[in-house]
């Protein structure tokens, strides 16, 4: 009897181990809480010298291409026309990327926790009612701010690696990130969510160009600090993406 009981202590000892193993595992988890506050949600603020808020074109929810038709047509497409990009093409492919799809906020990209790392900027080289320089997407309302007035494509295209496509396109799309968004609540896993979400806010930007009729391709190979330094977007904001788009020659 004896025997038994000492085993039958040694089993329960292990549960009650074992339980609270996992209850101390959710509590120190900082993704299994909700009442998690994001340490830094920094929002992008323009300089004080720009600030110009640009209403965009109504966006197009029902388009005329099929999702299957435009995969199909999705290519990396390196060469422009010297035609310039509306201002609804230019909306259409911001709110793809990173536009609101529902009253609570979600987006058209998946986002770890909710906690919307991206923001999206627009370098404007030759857009249809709209001057030259860098603008930020403001989601919420579908708008956008001018952060510089300066034409920054020679410079850009230089810290590119002088790929021409930047030079080409009627805009070049930027995708950036403020860390601290995700990593506050999933710390250095949160960096590998960041990447993934940046992959799939620029496929639906290479869907939406297809079914725009529009050429895009994809950009990582540039220098990091010359490109952040160009954009002058502030010390949160690192670029991982640039994606220039423009008229099919």
């Amino acid at each position: 009897m004896k025997k038994y009981i000492t085993i039958i202590s040694v089993f329960a000892f292990i549960g009650v181990a074992a339980l609270l193993f996992r209850v101390g595992s959710r509590i120190m988890t900082p993704a299994n809480s909700n009442n998690i506050t994001v340490a830094e949600n920094v929002f992008y603020v323009a300089p004080e010298n720009s600030g110009d808020m640009i209403d965009l074109p109504d966006i197009v929810k029902d388009g005329s291409m099929s999702l299957e038709r435009a995969i199909s047509l999705r290519r990396s497409i390196r060469s422009y026309s010297e035609e310039a990009l509306t201002l609804g093409e230019l909306g259409q492919l911001l709110w793809s990327a990173q536009g609101i799809t529902g009253d609570r906020g979600f987006r058209t990209a998946p986002s770890a926790g909710a906690t919307f790392p991206l923001e999206m900027f627009a370098v404007a080289n030759n857009v249809d009612g709209l001057n030259t320089g860098i603008y930020h997407y403001h989601p919420q309302e579908h708008r956008l701010e001018m952060v510089r007035r300066d034409d920054v494509s020679e410079a850009l295209f230089r810290a590119c690696l002088s790929q021409s496509m930047i030079l080409d396109g009627g805009a070049v799309l930027v995708f950036a990130a403020v860390y601290d968004r995700t990593t506050a609540r999933y710390g250095q896993r949160g960096e590998r969510y960041i990447l993934n979400e940046v992959g799939h806010a620029s496929q639906n930007v290479h869907l939406q160009a297809a079914a725009l009729d529009l050429g895009t391709v994809v950009i990582g190979a540039y220098r990091d600090d010359e490109v952040e330094d160009i954009l002058s977007l502030g010390d949160p904001f690192r670029v991982l993406y640039l994606m220039p788009v423009g008229k099919l020659p």
